[in-house]
């Protein structure tokens, strides 16, 4: 009866130290030799990486942050825990974005601040929500050119777009209305610059978080 806690904690484990793979950092010191938590905003994330790196190495972080997040999810139930609770693939998606924003290089802290990692989760728990979660982001960005508040505004479309597929009561939604406050908790001096008028939009000088 223990067994599969005892793979599913190991599954945990690894989940975590996927989610920490700083591929920001690593980035920042391939292509130009410096830490990108002392340049920009001092973030760990694709924004950060395209302001400071380029839009290509954005690109790539974007995709292998997400990954961070969908791989764990997707297939950690079935190699660690197979034919056990639905809950697994949630419960290592969340660790994974846990991992990003407190990862173990940075000694708990100096890491992104889970989106796109958190895309991923849901890319692979629910494409349905995912896509509308991406959509509203898009927009927002397109329309504000505040990545952060696509973030947030994203997050919170991912929430209600869940409840809508699957009902308040289903666990997809509390997760993902659990995942829309944690961005919101994540963007905290985000939204202070945003009331202020102080943050910086795509394409202006960056104010550092």
């Amino acid at each position: 009866m223990t067994a599969p806690w005892l793979w599913g904690g190991l599954g945990i484990v690894v989940a975590y130290l996927v989610g920490s793979t700083p591929h920001a950092y690593l980035a920042g010191r391939l292509l130009k030799g410096i830490d990108l938590r002392k340049h920009g905003s001092g973030n760990l994330g694709a924004t950060n990486v395209y302001r400071t790196l380029g839009a290509p190495a954005a690109v790539a972080v974007l995709l292998l942050d997400a990954a961070k997040g969908a791989v764990p999810t997707w297939f950690f139930a079935n190699w660690f825990v197979p034919g056990s609770s639905p809950w697994w693939p949630a419960a290592f998606g969340v660790v994974a974005i846990l991992g990003h924003v407190r990862p173990y290089f940075g000694a708990l802290k100096g890491g992104g601040k889970g989106v796109a990692t958190a895309s991923g989760v849901f890319l692979a728990l629910s494409p349905g929500a995912y896509a509308v979660a991406l959509l509203v982001f898009v927009t927002t960005v397109a329309l504000t050119r505040f990545v952060s508040l696509g973030s947030i505004v994203g997050s919170v479309a991912l929430a209600a777009a869940a409840s809508i597929l699957y009902g308040p009561a289903s666990y997809l939604t509390a997760l993902s209305a659990l995942v829309a406050l944690f961005v919101i908790y994540t963007h905290r001096a985000n939204i202070g610059r945003l009331r202020r008028g102080e943050e910086s939009r795509i394409g202006k000088p960056v104010a550092r978080s």
